[in-house]
């Protein structure tokens, strides 16, 4: 894997060990000559995390969306920074410029991005690795979730097998590296086939 889009909050959160991994992730990445792509702001788990990875001699290359660049909330020391119109457009460039996608702690964007990177990885449109860093335990009730959620079938265990979760960032990166897409399209004509059946 040449670069890994890291979605996180634009929040530090309330537990040092967010704070601790972000660090170490930034270290990782510079470590293993492998390009951070995130969302190219300069605070919270996103800023501590770059800033980790620049401190370590790494690259990083931010996505921000006009609006967020506006209100200064964008990174000025970054190896690259792409400003685009919106946050459809960021998610879009994240996905093109990167190899693999790990969420550490975060809220409503984070998930967002994961949830769509997972979706679009579900569907076909990339086949690169989605994971978790469950840091303190932070995605223990999202795992729940989504365990219910296949449960009761409305994820199938392939697909909740598809994001891949650890506690610890080097048998994340190892686990992405041994990563074996689904056969998105194989998928899709099983459904297709099933729904013509139903009409019958």
């Amino acid at each position: 894997m040449k670069s890994i889009c890291i979605y996180c909050g634009s929040s530090a959160g309330g537990n040092a060990q967010y704070q601790d991994m972000a660090r170490q992730m930034g270290r990782t990445l510079a470590q293993q000559n492998i390009t951070l792509v995130y969302g190219g702001g300069s605070v919270g788990l996103m800023g501590i995390t770059a800033d980790a990875c620049l401190a370590a001699g790494g690259k990083v290359i931010g996505i921000i969306p006009q609006k967020l660049m506006d209100k200064e909330v964008g990174h000025k020391s970054l190896t690259q920074m792409h400003v685009v119109a919106d946050m459809h457009t960021r998610k879009a460039k994240m996905v093109e410029l990167s190899d693999g996608f790990i969420a550490m702690p975060g809220a409503y964007g984070t998930l967002d991005e994961v949830f769509e990177a997972l979706t679009w990885a579900q569907l076909g449109y990339h086949r690169a690795p989605v994971a978790l860093l469950n840091v303190a335990g932070f995605y223990d009730g999202l795992l729940q979730f989504l365990d219910k959620a296949t449960a009761e079938k409305f994820l199938r265990p392939m697909h909740r097998e598809m994001l891949l979760v650890d506690t610890e960032i080097e048998p994340l990166l190892d686990r992405m590296r041994a990563h074996e897409p689904i056969n998105a399209d194989k998928w899709l004509e099983q459904v297709a086939s099933a729904h013509a059946k139903s009409l019958i």
